[in-house]
């Protein structure tokens, strides 16, 4: 079994051995995972928006949201969909692991939480949808309004329709590519709803549009969670600067267009990392000083102005020296 180093993942604390109850068919690629203690005891509490590590038997960590009912302490869903150029994770899952099976996961930990709001107007593309249903059961169960848009590339290819169909107390829009074009972005968001909040998770062009509408939107209105970097977590930066590691005092160089992780890692620096783009928050550590320059897609615009914890994969520092409780 590999090992894996549970301090180094984030807020993750824990490593859970948990069966596999339930694998099954959620659409076309894509695969339901129903995970549960093996003596049937309750796991960790989570909320709407958070995901799990699953840290497969090849060594890849994958972030998959959980998608089930929270209420439901007994287990924890994930939804997985076998992407076209996999690099290892996805396919591992689709074609290596059965019923019964033991994975070990960390978790959960939430980027991506659902805030108090009068209304909410859910957007989500393809495997997108998994974060978004336990954020409608959460709003529905408050009495509170809510709108879906879900599209995808075909209606055979779009997980979870039968239980999205059985939600209730909202507005639902199905919207396969093939049948219908793409989504009506401008329909819904073209106008700004002050008493709305937008959740958006997808591929990078339905984000990318959605936060174009947005932008006449209040600051705040807009949540997104990403598959793949934006532009900013891609951002090269020229100056070096130094990172002291607290807990041995050794200072490392972090040369020109090297990033953090790859220089701790070189050095013997164990930090456990997943996708290496700033979307997932795995690599996340606490700053004890100096100023991050985040270039990541996971922290809030509150999290990243208080310097606090930063993501060591794509961010870089706008201090000489940064100082981590590595």
């Amino acid at each position: 079994m590999t090992t894996f180093d549970s301090r180094s993942l984030g807020q993750a604390s824990e490593l859970y051995d948990l069966t596999i109850a339930e694998l099954r068919p959620a659409a076309e690629g894509v695969v339901s995972l129903e995970l549960r203690a093996p003596d049937g005891a309750d796991l960790p509490e989570w909320q709407p928006g958070a995901h799990i590590d699953v840290l497969l038997s090849n060594g890849i960590v994958r972030q998959y949201s959980l998608c089930g009912d929270p209420s439901l302490r007994d287990r924890w869903r994930i939804g997985v969909l076998r992407e076209p150029s996999s690099r290892g994770g996805s396919s591992h899952i689709h074609e290596q692991l059965r019923q019964g099976d033991t994975l070990t996961v960390a978790g959960p930990r939430n980027n991506f939480r659902l805030v108090e709001a009068d209304r909410y107007l859910f957007v989500a593309g393809g495997i997108g949808i998994t974060p978004m249903l336990p954020m409608i059961r959460s709003a529905a169960a408050q009495g509170k309004p809510w709108t879906l848009l879900y599209g995808g590339r075909s209606r055979r290819s779009m997980a979870f329709l039968d239980e999205i169909a059985g939600l209730a107390g909202g507005e639902t829009h199905i919207v396969p590519q093939d049948e219908m074009g793409l989504l009506d972005l401008q329909k819904f968001l073209g106008q700004h709803q002050p008493d709305t909040l937008v959740y958006c998770c997808g591929p990078g062009p339905l984000i990318d549009a959605v936060e174009a509408k947005c932008q006449v939107w209040r600051a705040g209105a807009l949540h997104l969670e990403r598959f793949a970097p934006s532009d900013r977590a891609a951002r090269k930066e020229k100056g070096s600067f130094e990172v002291e590691l607290a807990r041995s005092g050794q200072r490392l160089v972090i040369p020109p267009y090297r990033s953090i992780l790859d220089v701790l890692k070189e050095n013997g620096c164990q930090v456990t990392n997943s996708c290496c783009a700033g979307i997932c928050g795995t690599c996340l550590v606490k700053v004890l000083s100096g100023v991050p320059d985040h270039n990541d897609d996971v922290l809030s615009i509150e999290d990243q102005e208080a310097g606090e914890v930063m993501l060591v994969c794509v961010s870089r520092s706008k201090s000489e020296l940064l100082v981590l409780d590595l």
